[in-house]
């Protein structure tokens, strides 16, 4: 269990359930529809020993439980990024190796919380950096999002960022010029 919140059941048929019935909330439609995601947000914030299943859920080989898994956690961790720790290590070394767009851009929205150790960070750093080469310019954005605020936390990552903001900003996308341009003045204002 990730902390706080009712114990699971003693009954492991009830347990089992439980997990199947949180990803079935996830399963269906389309990946235009976050579907009932944010119920699942709510269900885990009232027992976090859910968390696990749906974290879990970001690997599953639905893609729709993928995306919507994805989008659970993270919100989950705005509130509470202290869930995430003990998933570090299967989030940077696996589920941050997706290639589904939907989780890319979650997966860089949650690498900043987590407190990473010097090789940790480089790993995140080069996965978003790879990220910067997807298709969708949302991922693009968040993971720009993501090496400044490495780079605000990191000096020796400032030259480096800078220069792949530098350059985003000239030749992305409006939504990747216009954040470019305020994540360089936010880095630019710790560099006087």
């Amino acid at each position: 269990m990730c902390g706080g919140g009712e114990e699971a059941s003693e009954n492991p048929e009830e347990y089992g359930e439980a997990m199947d019935q949180i990803l079935e909330k996830l399963r269906g439609g389309d990946r235009c529809s976050i579907g009932r995601s944010n119920e699942v947000v709510a269900d885990v914030l009232k027992d976090p020993s859910l968390f696990e299943t749906v974290f879990d859920g970001m690997l599953h080989e639905d893609p729709i439980i993928r995306m919507r898994a994805a989008d659970a956690i993270e919100k989950i961790t705005v509130k509470h990024p202290e869930y995430l720790l003990p998933y570090k290590q299967k989030l940077i070394q696996t589920v941050a190796k997706s290639t589904q767009q939907e989780v890319r851009w979650h997966v860089a929205q949650m690498l900043p919380r987590l407190p990473l150790t010097g090789e940790e960070r480089a790993t995140a750093v080069e996965t978003l950096l790879d990220y910067l080469n997807d298709k969708s310019n949302i991922v693009k954005t968040f993971a720009m999002q993501a090496l400044t605020d490495f780079a605000m936390r990191d000096a020796n990552l400032r030259p480096q960022i800078l220069l792949v903001l530098e350059d985003l900003t000239g030749t992305g996308s409006p939504a990747m010029k216009s954040r470019g341009r305020k994540l360089l003045a936010a880095l630019n204002i710790l560099n006087e």
